[in-house]
């Protein structure tokens, strides 16, 4: 009963109704166990997002008003001991930046935005946001517990509190997850370098997953969609990449992250001194080699760009990832890659002792003053929530750190009010100049490896004077705005809301009666609604570099125990194959463990972090890993020697289901902040 229980009460539901119209239920009785299966299960199964709040990993981010903006990822539950399931997020939420309440101090976290089942629950896809037209786009991402539907734009309406489908991309290009993507609402475009093609996003796919090469482009105006090439013929996934108001309209820089050169299933990673520098106005990459302090080798980080007044120098700061290799779990440190010197400079680092590595997280910078980081998966600690009480959400200030601190922290609470960057004194000593610019290292130590990188970052990007594509209103997100003036109010649905509620109650009451009588007449025998066993992804065999038993997963990023399937047996997928965009095969990869009953099988660890072998799971579907974020932990040194992840999941693809009205908007608990959490040294 305890499997049934995970899965989404419009699958379990329906699956009840199904079989009872099929004649497989019968009796009064029948019907009244159907009925109440699906009136009271909410009650065994619905969570408050604020409230019951643990951890979150794998999500989206954009930052649109004011509004930091979460879709997606997946998501553990408080307490951990009596929720030990990963489950997929089903609601739509956002940080309001306008506020940072005294208790977690942090941007309040609000989840009563609209999102119904028909949009899909993705974990690594891209949100790119337009602040002109006030709405973002959707693009990519892995599904959970079920075949992914046919690639689509989404998107989401701030004004009105709506989604919106803008059907399938063309030209070529299919749905990724885990690339590199950014948005410029400058320009009107949304970008996304490499990322993961598999069975967990796109429907059909039969062959090994595949991490692709090129640069997707989409136009917000337009509609179109454009498939570039990538710096080369290389696959690419689980880097960063940023964009910077340089050269004429603008570039891209992306780095870090895996690739796979060998055009087989061995995946290496992408150096952090290796920089990839995208022309947007002349579509041409650039390639362009760092020095000073470089980062071990990382993966599923996050990045976040800001640059001096005068715009002499851009720097882009870096937090966590997952590393390399066996010795390795990933980072809790935080590094700047200034340009254009091209100079890495590590900025802080936990203690050994106390370091907490976190992967899958995402970065915003607010008003190029601070970066709010949140959530993430932490491969070392297997018991503790990431800051409940500020709902995973983490900051960092951008500027020099306030006098007078004991020791070095750049973490501190987030402050609505600080709309300004100056250059902290760990770049000034580095590039020269002062907190409002003039930097005197304007090229990298070595030169420029193309001399037109040095034109591009003599100039500035013009600006773009975007017009909405249709009337903006001043509502906002949070706003009941109703695009359709003769729709019900929210008085008029809850009172419908309530009579049917009513009417359900009192033909529940009548029923039983007439049940007890004819059970003193004769006896009717009842069957009890068809328990469906929830999906799980089982062990699914995964890949490392050079040796060629490792393979991509879509299903679980972290390396775990290769376990003997020798009992078991693989269910073939026989879809026609999608069309494919340039890259590399990754792996070749097992999907769907199932045991001779047909029953998808999982064995979890209890200790959480498996003994290393040579097998690696993909970032889609991340650990039962009981991980956290200490807020008042140091920060430690690592090897850039290649690390491994550890660590295995139970997914449940069903997260709970948030409850609707007719109009799709979600009600939501706010809580009251209880104490401050952030960190300190």
């Amino acid at each position: 009963m305890a499997s049934s229980l995970r899965l989404s009460r419009r699958r379990q539901c329906s699956s009840s109704l199904l079989s009872f119209w099929d004649g497989q239920l019968t009796g009064s009785m029948s019907v009244i166990l159907v009925i109440l299966l699906c009136l009271v299960q909410p009650s065994w199964q619905q969570k408050d997002p604020l409230n019951d709040f643990c951890r979150r990993w794998g999500h989206q981010t954009t930052v649109i008003d004011r509004q930091l903006l979460i879709d997606g990822g997946m998501l553990d539950w408080n307490p951990l001991s009596q929720n030990p399931a990963n489950y997929s997020n089903s609601w739509l939420l956002y940080n309001d930046l306008d506020t940072s309440p005294a208790g977690p101090g942090m941007p309040q976290l609000h989840a009563n935005l609209s999102k119904n089942a028909s949009i899909p629950n993705v974990s690594g896809g891209v949100l790119w946001g337009d602040e002109v037209n006030k709405r973002f786009y959707l693009f990519g991402g892995d599904n959970f517990g079920s075949s992914p539907s046919a690639p689509n734009l989404y998107s989401y309406d701030l004004l009105y509190n709506q989604w919106e489908i803008f059907g399938s991309p063309n030209n070529g290009v299919t749905s990724v997850s885990y690339g590199m993507g950014v948005g410029i609402s400058d320009l009107g475009q949304g970008y996304m370098l490499g990322g993961w093609q598999s069975n967990a996003s796109i429907p059909g796919w039969t062959g090994p997953p595949l991490a692709t090469s090129g640069l997707i482009k989409y136009d917000y105006q337009s509609g179109t969609w454009t498939n570039n090439t990538g710096p080369d013929q290389i696959g690419r996934a689980e880097g960063a990449m940023v964009y910077l108001p340089a050269s004429r309209t603008g570039i891209l820089v992306y780095f870090g992250g895996i690739q796979t050169p060998y055009n087989n299933e061995t995946i290496i990673a992408s150096p952090m001194n290796q920089i990839h520098i995208y022309d947007i106005q002349s579509s041409i990459w650039y390639t362009q080699n760092a020095t000073g302090d470089i980062p071990g080798d990382r993966r599923r980080f996050c990045a976040g760009a800001t640059w001096a007044p005068d715009q002499s120098s851009y720097n882009i700061y870096i937090y966590g990832g997952a590393g390399f290799g066996a010795n390795s779990s990933g980072y809790d440190d935080l590094y700047i890659l200034s340009l254009p010197s091209f100079t890495w400079i590590k900025w802080w680092e936990n203690s050994p002792s106390s370091a907490r590595p976190h992967n899958m997280l995402s970065c915003n910078v607010v008003n190029r003053a601070q970066m709010l980081i949140v959530g993430g998966s932490f491969p070392k600690d297997q018991s503790n929530c990431d800051s409940s009480p500020s709902w995973g959400t983490h900051n960092v200030n951008l500027n020099e750190p306030a006098p007078g601190q004991a020791s070095f922290n750049p973490w501190n609470t987030y402050q609505p009010d600080l709309t300004s960057y100056a250059v902290p004194s760990a770049i000034i000593s580095v590039i020269g100049g002062s907190p409002t610019g003039g930097a005197t290292m304007q090229a990298p130590a070595t030169g420029f490896q193309n001399g037109d990188l040095n034109v591009y970052f003599s100039q500035k990007a013009s600006a773009v004077n975007r017009t909405p594509t249709r009337a903006i209103t001043t509502a906002t997100a949070s706003s009941t705005s109703n695009p359709s003036g003769n729709k019900l109010g929210p008085g008029a649905i809850a009172g419908i809301v309530v009579g049917v509620v009513v009417v359900i109650v009192g033909l529940l009451v009548a029923g039983f009666c007439i049940f007890r009588i004819r059970k003193s007449r004769a006896h009717v025998p009842d069957v009890s609604a068809p328990i469906v066993p929830a999906y799980n992804p089982g062990n699914a065999t995964k890949m490392y570099p050079q040796r060629p038993d490792r393979s991509y997963d879509p299903q679980n990023p972290h390396i775990a125990q290769q376990r003997n399937t020798s009992a078991y047996q693989v269910l073939p997928s026989h879809a026609p194959d999608p069309v494919e965009l340039s890259g590399t095969n990754s792996s070749l990869g097992n999907y769907t463990t199932v045991n001779a009953d047909g029953n998808s099988i999982h064995s979890p660890n209890p200790d959480g972090v498996p003994p290393y072998t040579n097998t690696w799971h993909h970032p889609n579907s991340p650990p039962q890993d009981r991980k956290s974020f200490s807020p008042t932990s140091q920060h430690n040194q690592f090897s850039p020697v290649p690390t491994e992840l550890d660590g295995e999941s139970t997914i449940f693809s069903a997260s709970p289901t948030p409850t609707y009205s007719t109009l799709g908007r979600m009600t939501s608990k706010k809580i009251t902040p209880i104490h401050e959490t952030y960190y300190s040294s």
